[in-house]
């Protein structure tokens, strides 16, 4: 009798994942259970599995990818070195993610996150936004997409350029649809630069009063200041 063919639900080995992946088995495809006749017939459990195995891989990629781009800067991080962070294959990243350019778009805070942050009280939102950044640096330890951004803009000006230009149509308009101004444009730009000097500042050169303030000071500081921004 000719074997029964392998289905794509094939069991992935770590040699097909590449190095540094041998012991990962949250990447691994169950064949399932084969019944007697030659017919695979699949696991319940094993289904719900590959139901949330997609979400689970997009999730480490996006994690490695801000540490990658972090350390290595925007020009310098490449999507093989992601995928292998990520512990999966250079093609499952860019089944994901059509280029290193939407990765790294993706990786960065923007209107997923100004959409959990903005709902509320118009009058709060300076404090809201003030937090949000504060604890989202800190606990990056400096594996943030935005340090990479600046990093990189000093070798690599025009995708510097590039991207910060794609993040900021992005973001734009979500604070559209809660700033009611004529010049909101100018206020998020000016927005936007004040928070790349604080995250230069304290978090690249980590020098003077700036870097050395606690958190919770620095927050206030930096609601008082988004406050004339937006609104003054």
């Amino acid at each position: 009798m000719t074997p029964p063919r392998a289905s794509n639900d094939q069991l992935v080995t770590s040699d097909s994942l590449g190095p540094g992946t041998a012991n990962d088995h949250s990447y691994t495809c169950d064949m399932g259970q084969i019944s007697g006749a030659g017919r695979m017939t699949a696991d319940p459990q094993v289904r719900s599995k590959r139901v949330r195995d997609p979400e689970a891989r997009q999730a480490a990629i996006l994690d490695a990818a801000r540490a990658c781009f972090a350390e290595r800067g925007y020009a310098r991080a490449t999507i093989r070195d992601i995928a292998r962070r990520a512990g999966v294959t250079h093609g499952l990243v860019m089944r994901h993610f059509s280029s290193k350019e939407q990765l790294f778009i993706a990786s960065m805070p923007g209107p997923r996150d100004l959409g959990e942050v903005i709902p509320g009280e118009t009058a709060t939102l300076p404090e809201r936004l003030a937090s949000a950044f504060v604890e989202r640096m800190e606990s990056a330890e400096g594996n943030d997409p935005l340090i990479a951004l600046i990093r990189g803009a000093a070798s690599n000006e025009d995708a510097a350029s590039a991207l910060y230009q794609a993040m900021r149509e992005r973001s734009m308009s979500v604070y559209r649809s809660v700033l009611d101004c004529e010049d909101v444009d100018a206020r998020v730009d000016l927005l936007s630069a004040h928070l790349v000097g604080v995250a230069f500042n304290r978090y690249i050169l980590g020098i003077g009063p700036l870097a050395e303030m606690p958190p919770d000071q620095l927050v206030i500081r930096l609601a008082a200041s988004l406050r004339q921004i937006l609104f003054g």
